[in-house]
């Protein structure tokens, strides 16, 4: 006979397994983004004329044989002053006084808005995952700098997942405005992640990585933004994109870098 205090037993068993799984779950999630986190770096300019000579412009991550660094071509897309003293660099670390590093842009994707920078020294590396396409509803995790440099070096993350696998379009108010780069583009669209995860300015180049491996899957690029680009910190519309990692392999195999 299955009395009340055998069904209370039951109940009390499931919860605590449900407990259990949630707890293991979030230790996992945590180990995981304490590896990634010394793989996270700031990328930026240093200019000598500027009253801030040391300018973080954007998130990155360590990759390879750890003397190399994946961000957005956006990020660095400002050519340098060649009558004033410019060159791009790094921030590692964290705190008030991160450590800088002279850099070298030896790749670049335009159109996958994709840069490769490199330093001299050596840092830990991030795993670049499959360039297999994520399937929708993985959960992912982003660090990065989504307010910059203001309190000092450090890294946020996020948590999310991936929503969709999408075409990637730039979208135009008026069609005279289309170059036919951009019209080549619109008719042969590649694709990206939409995401469903807030994100900001200050994380372009962040990796997006599996929330349980902590392998790359893909790169930030960009937010949906739902009023103005003023208002996106305050109102964030909760949709960001990212370029999957194939495409980083892809422009580290025509440059012979070797990734793992």
């Amino acid at each position: 006979m299955i009395t009340k205090n055998y069904i209370y037993k039951i109940i009390c068993m499931v919860f605590s397994l449900v407990f259990l799984t949630m707890s293991v779950s979030a230790s996992q999630k945590t180990g995981v983004v304490k590896k990634v986190k010394p793989s996270v770096v700031g990328v930026g300019l240093y200019d000598a004329m500027s009253a801030v000579s040391h300018q973080l412009r954007g998130s990155g991550f360590v990759f390879g044989d750890g003397t190399l660094i994946a961000t957005n071509f956006h990020v660095v897309s400002e050519p340098l002053d060649p009558q004033i003293v410019q060159y791009h660099i790094v921030f590692s670390g964290t705190g008030r006084q991160p450590k800088i590093h002279k850099a070298e842009i030896i790749a670049k994707d335009p159109v996958h808005d994709l840069a490769i920078l490199k330093i001299r020294d050596t840092l830990p590396a991030l795993q670049l995952g499959p360039d297999e396409y994520v399937d929708d509803g993985q959960d992912i995790l982003m660090t990065g700098f989504p307010i910059g440099s203001i309190l000092g070096l450090y890294p946020a993350t996020h948590k999310g997942m991936i929503a969709a696998l999408t075409p990637d379009v730039i979208p135009s108010a008026n069609a005279r405005n289309l170059t036919m780069k951009m019209r080549n583009r619109l008719e042969n669209p590649f694709m990206i992640y939409q995401l469903d995860m807030t994100a900001y300015p200050g994380n372009s180049g962040s990796a997006i990585y599996d929330a349980e491996t902590g392998s790359v899957v893909g790169i930030i690029n960009k937010v949906f933004i739902k009023e103005t680009k003023e208002a996106v910190l305050e109102k964030p519309s909760g949709i960001s994109y990212a370029i999957p990692v194939k495409y980083l392999r892809l422009l580290s195999k025509k440059k012979g870098i070797a990734v793992n």
